[in-house]
Parts: C-alpha cells; structure tokens; sequence
C-alpha cells in the first residue's frame, strides 16, 4: 500500500522532469511578455539609431538557455549604403552559430543579397558586428515547402531551429 503511494506520487514528477528535461534540450520560441519585454524598438548600427519591426521579430531561448533576438530593420529613410548592407538585427546573450557563421555574445547586423530573378537560387547572407564590420557570410537555402512564409521567423522542429527570411532559411545552433 505504502509503494503504491509513493510510485502515484513519484510518477507524476517523473513525467514533469522528463518534460522539462527535454524542453531545455532544444530551442523554443518565446512570445508574449518574454518577448515584449525583451523587443529591442530601435538598433544601433555605425552611429545610426535604426528602428526594428516587432511584426518581423523573434525571441528564441537556446538550449544553454540564452535567449537570442533576431528582427528587420526599418532602413526606409536611410542612405542607400545603410539600405543595401542592413535588413536585420541579431542580439544574443550566448554563442550561436547562424548558418555555420559563429556569433559570440553581442549585436549584430545583418544584411542579404537575393537571387535574381527570385527563386532561381540560394540568397546570400552577411553578418557585420556592430562598428560595421563583416563578421561572416554564408548561403541560405530556398524552402519550397513553406507555408505561409513571413519576412522573418523562427520555426522549430525536434529540438533544431531554423531561422527564415521569407522562404530562405538558415540553421541555427
């Protein structure tokens, strides 16, 4: 009788452990007032205060528990140079690899080159820190299966994350 108390008691906070075990095991996208708290509303990139996009930004928690924010940029109103070299914003408190490219601790810009005509490739991606300089650049592939894409956003599947620009995504570790 006692062992049957104790195992309805244990097996519960088993299944609780376990879940939580495996929550932090992967990444997670944050929303509501995680995510309002942590929105950046303007970035400041090479002496410019420029604004982000809430509707194109996401909060993500990796699995060391750091939480990572990527947006747009609002470069409307900018010079031409700020335009071609920025369209997004990452803020990380830990290391996180963006497509291979290793990110530490910090801001970042980032700007992309798309195919032409669209689709008819892979589109490019540069990351510069933020005095401007490139920190990295890699390839991020086309997802025909997309549904739905957005300017930006974060999709997660078993544990891994993909970061996607439209239907172009990165892989995110």
């Amino acid at each position: 009788m006692y062992s049957i108390r104790v195992a309805r008691l244990i097996l519960p906070l088993a299944v609780i452990l376990t879940g939580a075990a495996q929550a932090q095991s992967g990444f997670e996208v944050l929303s509501g007032k995680p995510f309002d708290s942590a929105f950046v509303k303007d970035f400041y990139l090479e002496g410019n205060s420029i604004p982000t996009e809430k509707r194109n930004a996401a909060l993500v928690k990796t699995p060391s528990g750091a939480r990572v924010e990527f947006a747009l940029l609002d470069t409307s109103g900018y010079s031409s140079q700020v335009q071609e070299k920025y369209s997004g914003m990452i803020i990380s408190e830990g290391p996180i690899s963006v497509c291979g490219v290793k990110l530490g601790v910090g801001s970042f810009g980032f700007g992309t080159k798309m195919p032409h005509p669209a689709g008819s490739g892979d589109a490019q991606v540069i990351f510069y820190d933020q005095a401007g300089a490139k920190v990295g650049e890699c390839s991020a592939s086309r997802d025909s299966q997309l549904k739905m894409p957005r300017p930006l956003q974060v999709r997660i599947s078993g544990g891994k994350a993909r970061l996607y620009l439209g239907v172009y995504g990165l892989d995110l570790q």
